[in-house]
């Protein structure tokens, strides 16, 4: 098969819960475990960083492998979904799987996956954890796909687990309170693995106390022993400068972060906190090293769109925040880049709670509804009705390349456009990989 004949083989053979939803989810160890067997256990073969949350584990996870790399680590990043290319969830020092790896792997064990059919993110972790093996990586930075506990990536025994926000998405599957969420989250805390929480959340703190203290696993609270401070805003750079402080004292000054958004700073304890750990544990990351990775994580991880400046006069900027607490913080990004109009492409899927979301968007915006490619997207027509009953109005453009092309025909070069509402949405901007410019760099 070609690389595009095995993408529909396995899309056919294996449905997707990013393009389908609950249709293509199994909870549960009980796949993986069995894949991973008929490979050797290659989960086995190589250290590991494991990162969960509901919001921020993409960003951290790409955060973490950039400081990695510039320490001179041979360093596996995995992530999910894909924005693009199915290639993009499995990296190696910031170099994409190549197709013809997939190609390869998936003509080995076809009838393996015909015979025991595993859901479509079994078959991506396992290939993942036989590709890192198999190129002896140092370290891996293992992003969990849904929840954390029964979640397929959870087969591995990691250095230290990290644990971002925590906030509603996903509840049918996860649970409908902030502390049954969190359980599942806290399912990543392995005997004795440390254990870093990014932020201290007083609904969900003891959850993770108390499932730290039954695994017996040292605890963090990353955001009491960090704290980030902004040093100059400017909500339309390319990134951010911020000073660090430790234990209350100044650790290091003017250091610029690659990734824009006032959330960023909210993962960035984290991170710090999962790199000390590591350090402890023998790593050598010096502070310099953190410098880099923090700042050229972009370029060394290809991660994209996270609060992404992709057009100016007028202002464009997308970023894959997609429920109530992401959608807030990008909103408060928002309220700080001047602007005399807002116009905002949105689409989302339909298994969401959409009120909490809408009832969040400014009115006074002009709104382009749009549905991205996938059989889990709500209609564009749909999502305009829903969203006038919270006083948002907007024509219904259908494709995000039609929504983007009107909002941009329709907007003042002093305006600002911004696309986001789906993951889905964000992937299919046409101006997504467009190389960094010199600004941006």
């Amino acid at each position: 098969m070609t690389y595009n004949e095995t993408l529909q083989f396995l899309y056919a053979q294996l449905p997707m819960f990013q393009r389908v939803g609950a249709a293509g989810f199994k909870n549960g160890l009980e796949g993986i475990q069995r894949l991973a067997e008929a490979l050797g256990h290659p989960e086995q073969r190589f250290r590991s960083v494991h990162v969960a949350g509901t919001n921020g584990k993409g960003s951290s996870s790409h955060l973490l492998a950039a400081v990695l790399q510039s320490a001179g680590y041979r360093t596996g990043l995995y992530t999910s979904p894909h924005l693009r290319d199915f290639t993009e969830r499995i990296r190696l020092n910031g170099q994409e799987l190549a197709p013809e790896y997939l190609v390869a792997w998936v003509a080995r064990w076809r009838g393996f996956i015909e015979q025991h059919q595993p859901s479509f993110f079994e078959m991506c972790v396992a290939l993942c954890f036989d590709y890192f093996a198999a190129e002896q990586v140092d370290v891996a930075v293992i992003e969990v796909g849904l929840g954390g506990r029964l979640d397929s990536t959870n087969i591995i025994t990691p250095l230290v687990s990290l644990i971002t926000n925590i906030s509603y998405d996903h509840q049918a599957i996860l649970g409908d309170t902030l502390p049954l969420i969190a359980g599942e989250k806290a399912g990543i805390i392995k005997p004795g693995v440390p254990a870093v929480v990014s932020q201290t959340q007083t609904e969900v703190a003891d959850v993770f106390t108390d499932v730290a203290a039954r695994q017996h696993a040292p605890l963090t609270f990353a955001d009491a022993r960090y704290q980030v401070e902004l040093l100059r805003d400017n909500p339309v750079g390319a990134r951010q400068h911020v000073r660090i402080h430790r234990d209350g004292q100044l650790w290091l000054d003017e250091v610029e972060l690659g990734l824009v958004g006032d959330y960023q700073r909210l993962n960035l304890p984290g991170v710090l906190a999962t790199v000390e750990q590591l350090r402890a544990q023998g790593f050598d990351i010096t502070d310099e090293h953190l410098r880099t990775g923090l700042r050229e994580v972009q370029r060394l991880t290809g991660l994209r769109g996270r609060w992404q400046i992709i057009g100016q006069a007028p202002l464009t900027v997308c970023d894959t925040g997609h429920n109530e607490a992401g959608i807030r913080l990008v909103l408060q990004q928002l309220a700080r880049v001047p602007r005399k109009r807002l116009h905002v492409v949105l689409g989302m899927v339909a298994d969401k709670d959409l009120g909490k979301v809408l009832r969040l968007l400014p009115t006074e915006a002009t709104y382009y509804f749009c549905a991205a490619s996938i059989p889990r997207a709500l209609p564009a027509a749909d999502l305009a009705a829903q969203a006038e009953t919270h006083g948002l109005r907007g024509p219904v453009c259908g494709s995000v390349a039609g929504a983007l092309a009107e909002a941009r025909r329709q907007a003042a070069p002093e305006d600002v456009i911004f696309v986001g509402g789906s993951t889905f949405v964000v992937a299919e901007v046409p101006d997504l990989y467009q190389p960094l410019t010199a600004a941006d760099e």
